[in-house]
């Protein structure tokens, strides 16, 4: 899980997102114009709705290491795990969505309202998740992989 900013003509957006790291699947994301916690809670609790993972993972930003964030997950019997200081590459399977939203969607759309970076994301994310082969997955989309791990371990 984590958190960058999608730059508009006239400031930024915040977006979260929760990624499984096996299928590389967008589990839950959110969108807010500010950085306050409510977006991250609700991204978190929208992916608690699909699964319990066996360990959640983000960086140590104040979202991720309060109390409200990590007692929904230990709660539901996650266990939680965070980078170490300065340690990008620990999550680095997010911060390449991050670098494919940006290059393959962001930056090509220029977005001028919350609104367009709303909906641009929205179909963005529904195209990675469902149209858009990885080659680390042996070119299967994260949908196909989340919804049939075997054919993945198969390869």
């Amino acid at each position: 899980m984590d958190i960058t900013y999608i730059r508009l003509r006239g400031g930024f957006l915040y977006l979260v997102a929760f990624l499984d790291w096996f299928s590389r699947l967008v589990v839950a994301w959110e969108l807010s114009d500010t950085l306050e916690i409510p977006f991250v809670l609700s991204c978190a609790a929208a992916s608690l709705k699909s699964a319990v993972p066996e360990i959640v993972n983000s960086d140590q930003g104040s979202h991720f290491t309060s109390e409200k964030f990590t007692s929904q997950f230990l709660t539901a019997g996650a266990r939680v795990s965070m980078d170490g200081r300065g340690r990008y590459v620990d999550n680095i399977f997010t911060e390449r969505l991050w670098g494919s939203v940006k290059q393959e969607e962001v930056y090509l759309a220029d977005y001028e309202t919350p609104r367009q970076a709303r909906q641009g994301l929205a179909s963005y994310l529904k195209f990675y998740n469902e149209v858009r082969p990885h080659q680390s997955l042996g070119y299967l989309t994260p949908a196909i992989v989340h919804a049939e791990p075997h054919r993945l371990l198969r390869k």
